[in-house]
């Protein structure tokens, strides 16, 4: 297949899945976060408009949730299929840490995950909210779990090697490995930051589209907040990555950078735009900032940090690829602050549900953070190159011994199936996201039978995606409770 080798094949057959894969959690990180918050809202203040954002919201959520178990089994058979030597040299430490994310958070999910889907009207409030917290916790669980075992590979630490193989002799810094707290909660700022950009895009769209009430001003009006808020800290939290990158990879960090080589006493300038070339080993067309990147990188107007000429050429990461990944990243970033303090200005003005030149960038922003996620996994994962266990094993060595051809057989039939599948649940989201939120009738049901709430329905049945007409019969929708703009 284009003259590819078998190793290109197995990498790309993963980058494939994992790509498809690592969306799905990430809304599902924010999403059960925010369906937590907004019944805790409603607990505390009674608002109709909280309960119909809620099911609004929880509609998506599980067909996200299903979507994400269903692509991340795929990649568990794919590592003792296509990484069979990773298995065999990294299991004892890998497989139990995939196994404490079953054990704890996958558990803890799917025992709470029918009280939360299908609970409302079963169960008391209180108890309803406790299943919330508990996915939402659980998926929390899952990324430490998950965020572990990765930074591990990426900072491998508390092993000895005995027979030709790892074996654990510190648990605690093995989950705890230097990279650990920094990925995690760049991961988890990621996942909030991308799942507040769904929500504010949603409510654009419905405010562009006539259809203002309550509901769509109040989601509109949280996912702002949130970016506002967080978008920053995020921006903070990547420059602590960074300098932890430096530490532990520093041929990742000057892959990101273009930077091949030091001068005496000649500061680190930091290229916006550039072409590195492995080949030449060098950056053609740099466009830089002098000093900025040694007041970056090492907080010191001239320092300097490793180049990649440093580096042996068989342990040097692909420049091209992660100096053009990460600019993607931050640029996306910038843009994400730049979103919420257009809101903070808008609102201070009473302007924010009317400006529809804010409203259309908030829209086009929607999918940015999913963009941003693949673009710092791909800088994570390219970067860590020519190895799969930083400096221990090479990827080249973890590969199973399978030909080309079935490799780029499974490929094929990855693409197609994940096309047909993992597309047809996208468009059914975006049409329940484009359909809005409705009025939940918060009464009990006071008769089962078919077709009534108190009859368990399948899980997508929960999703009414009719009409997606702009207006009613009647003219423009209108506000649908009690709120008020004014408290949105």
């Amino acid at each position: 297949m284009f003259d590819l080798s078998a190793l290109d094949l197995a990498r790309i057959q993963f980058a494939f899945t994992m790509s498809f894969h690592i969306l799905f959690p990430a809304i599902t990180i924010g999403l059960a976060s925010y369906l937590a918050v907004l019944e805790l809202c409603w607990l505390r203040t009674g608002r109709q408009v909280f309960v119909d954002l809620y099911h609004y919201w929880l509609k998506i959520f599980a067909v996200t949730f299903g979507m994400g178990v269903v692509s991340g089994i795929v990649m568990a058979y794919q590592i003792g299929t296509n990484w069979s030597y990773l298995s065999e040299f990294a299991g004892s430490i890998m497989g139990p840490l995939l196994a404490y994310e079953v054990l704890t958070a996958f558990f803890l999910e799917a025992g709470f995950l029918g009280v939360m889907l299908f609970g409302w009207t079963r169960v008391g409030p209180g108890l309803h909210f406790a299943a919330t917290c508990a996915v939402a916790v659980g998926t929390l669980i899952s990324a430490t779990w998950i965020l572990g075992a990765n930074s591990w590979m990426q900072t491998p630490q508390g092993y000895v090697i005995e027979g030709g193989r790892m074996v654990p002799s510190d648990w605690l810094a093995i989950v705890f490995n230097p990279s650990f707290p920094y990925r995690l909660v760049h991961m988890v700022l990621a996942a909030y930051l991308c799942t507040a950009l769904v929500v504010g895009a949603s409510g654009a769209w419905q405010l562009l589209k006539r259809r203002d009430n309550p509901a769509v001003r109040k989601m509109l009006s949280m996912a702002m907040w949130m970016i506002l808020i967080v978008a920053p800290i995020q921006a903070v939290v990547g420059d602590f990555h960074g300098l932890n990158t430096l530490k532990h990879q520093p041929a990742k960090l000057a892959a990101m950078e273009g930077h091949w080589q030091n001068q005496p006493g000649e500061a680190v300038p930091l290229l916006l735009f550039g072409v590195p070339d492995m080949e030449q080993e060098r950056t053609r067309y740099a466009v830089g900032i002098p000093h900025l990147g040694s007041l970056i990188l090492t907080h010191s107007w001239s320092g300097q940090i490793p180049g990649l000429k440093e580096f042996p050429r068989d342990q040097r990461p692909n420049s091209l690829i992660v100096f053009w990944s990460f600019r993607i990243m931050v640029g996306l970033g910038m843009l994400m602050i730049l979103l919420g303090a257009w809101s903070l200005w808008l609102r201070r003005r009473g302007r924010i549900w009317s400006a529809r030149h804010f409203l259309r960038f908030a829209l086009w922003m929607g999918p940015a953070g999913l963009v941003a996620i693949l673009a710092g996994w791909t800088t994570t994962e390219v970067g860590r190159q020519p190895w799969v266990v930083y400096g221990v094993l090479r990827t080249a060595d973890a590969v199973s011994p399978h030909g080309a051809g079935p490799l780029a057989l499974t490929l094929a039939l990855f693409v197609v199936a994940y096309f047909f599948v993992f597309g047809t649940g996208t468009a059914y989201v975006l049409r329940m996201i484009r359909k809005g939120p409705q009025r939940f009738e918060l009464q009990r049901p006071t008769e089962g039978g078919p077709g009534e709430d108190r009859t368990p329905m399948r899980p997508m049945s929960a999703a009414d995606v009719g009409n997606d007409d702009d207006d009613g019969p009647d003219g423009p929708r209108r506000p649908h409770d009690d709120d008020t703009a004014k408290g949105s």
